[in-house]
């Protein structure tokens, strides 16, 4: 029934929409009645657009009823992380410098869920402008890992991951940066899928790091990610870093198996400070990929150990560059008392902004100055080169990468809030692959014995993402890691 849809896969729910099992809007109500009594707990949201929803999932229904064809994702209902722009529909990127500004126009990705028929429920939390690793960075609140509240979603997609735990929705976008979709992913144990850099369009994103944001999904089954991904991807000339290829066959890539896989397991993925039961599971789930007839071949990525400096050097001076357009002048927030133009500006970024973006703004800054900007910035460009040629020489061996998402399970909230750098680490092993552009996929490979989510990662060449979705699929289709759920929170 629509009424239960506390882990009911987003592929079933569009199947039973279009064969009159359900209706949209019984979905529809099924969610929202779920956020009203569950999301005070967890924070998921930071705004519901109930008549929004109800009133598209009406004409979904409509549709349907007069015998229309329509899209694979028709009557669905889905979460947008705050940072796509959506038109008339307050967009924030969880800073206070935004709060009030209602775009007038709509980003690629969402406008594309919509024209399949998806029902957008509202706007999830994050970590502001997408900075962070934990969602305790947002400007409003901080999101609650639904398998224990006391501990991090992730981040920056915080709210889009817990929304897909605590089923509060099917399925939501998040985009990743440094590693912004699959932590999270890795932390709430759910799919979470990172395209090749170019893949989804970034047109009407909110920029944080131009040359590594990458939009995607997060669903609960590998399936439903590789459904909200085929409807995302493809060549958009609003964007002039798009790739021009269509969306590739990821759901039947899903199902194809692993005979004749090459799967490289790295080295410099395994090292010490890896969390001990993070490391039994992720050697298991290597083990159950060899039985289910992949070959793994050990292979090197040298370059790994200086990921985390140039990552922290590139998109903070991006962000550097991005974050200027926020003066108070054009839109956003405003100080209510500046007797100059210096003052307004100064007084505006001080009180919209939070303490990491003005932590990654003065980096930027910083790095970015004259007879500095070839000592840092310079020189981080360089290394990423190399970063992404380690990828290239790595896929001559194999035909896809296998490694952990996270060296840890979730933390605690307020466990490395004080501590910046201990945070930047928690990404240290998913800012290579945006570095490089390449795709990259986290999925549940188990459980710790306190109950919290394991993250597996895999990783594919540029294009890749047919290799990455066999990989996950076929580990799916033999375990059941995915069919575990938090309980709702009382």
């Amino acid at each position: 029934m629509a009424s239960h849809v506390r882990g009911l896969p987003l592929v079933a729910q569009a199947e039973g929409v279009a064969a009159g099992q359900w209706k949209s809007r019984d979905l529809v109500e099924a969610y929202l009645d779920r956020i009203a009594r569950l999301d005070k707990r967890i924070g998921a949201f930071l705004l519901v657009d109930v008549e929004g929803a109800r009133r598209k999932a009406d004409i979904i229904d409509k549709r349907i009823a007069a015998g229309e064809s329509l899209g694979p994702l028709a009557g669905v209902p889905v979460g947008l992380k705050d940072i796509f722009v959506t038109k008339g529909i307050e967009t924030t990127a969880g800073s206070k410098i935004l709060k009030g500004f209602v775009p007038p126009y709509e980003s690629t990705a969402t406008a594309r869920l919509e024209a399949a028929g998806a029902v957008s429920l509202g706007k999830l939390n994050l970590d502001e402008f997408a900075m962070g690793s934990s969602n305790e960075n947002s400007a409003y609140h901080p999101v609650r890992n639904p398998w224990d509240l006391e501990r991090v979603p992730g981040g920056s997609s915080g709210g889009s991951a817990a929304a897909v735990a605590a089923s509060l929705c099917a399925g939501t976008l998040g985009t990743d940066t440094g590693g912004s979709i699959r932590q999270p992913a890795s932390l709430c144990g759910v799919v979470g899928v990172k395209p090749t850099y170019g893949r989804v369009s970034r047109y009407g994103v909110i920029a944080f790091a131009s040359s590594l944001d990458h939009p995607g999904p997060f669903g609960r089954t590998v399936e439903d990610a590789a459904a909200l991904l085929e409807v995302i991807a493809g060549h958009d000339p609003m964007d002039s870093t798009s790739i021009p290829q269509p969306a590739g066959r990821y759901r039947q890539a899903s199902r194809a198996g692993l005979s004749g896989m090459r799967l490289g397991v790295p080295k410099e993925y395994f090292q010490a400070g890896m969390d001990a039961e993070v490391e039994a599971a992720v050697r298991a789930a290597l083990d159950e990929l060899g039985r289910l007839g992949a070959r793994l071949v050990p292979v090197s990525l040298p370059h790994t150990k200086y990921a985390i400096a140039t990552y922290y050097l590139i998109c903070t001076a991006e962000a550097s560059s991005n974050l200027a357009r926020y003066d108070g002048v054009r839109y956003g927030h405003r100080t209510a008392e500046a007797s100059s133009l210096e003052e307004l500006y100064g007084k505006t970024r001080g009180e919209g902004f939070g303490a990491e973006s003005k932590r990654r703004i003065v980096l930027g800054t910083y790095v970015l100055r004259a007879g500095y900007y070839e000592a840092y910035y310079g020189k981080a460009l360089r290394v990423r080169r190399l970063i992404a040629d380690d990828f290239v020489a790595a896929f001559q061996q194999c035909d896809a990468l296998v490694t952990p998402t996270s060296p840890t399970p979730a933390f605690k909230l307020g466990e490395r809030a004080s501590d910046p750098l201990q945070m930047y680490l928690a990404d240290i092993y998913t800012v290579a692959p945006p570095l490089a552009g390449v795709p990259a996929l986290s999925q549940c490979c188990g459980f710790t014995k306190s109950g919290l989510p394991i993250g597996l990662q895999t990783i594919g060449p540029a294009l890749g993402e047919e290799a990455v979705f066999r990989v996950a699929g076929a580990y799916e289709a033999a375990t059941d890691w995915h069919r575990r759920l938090p309980e709702d929170p009382a």
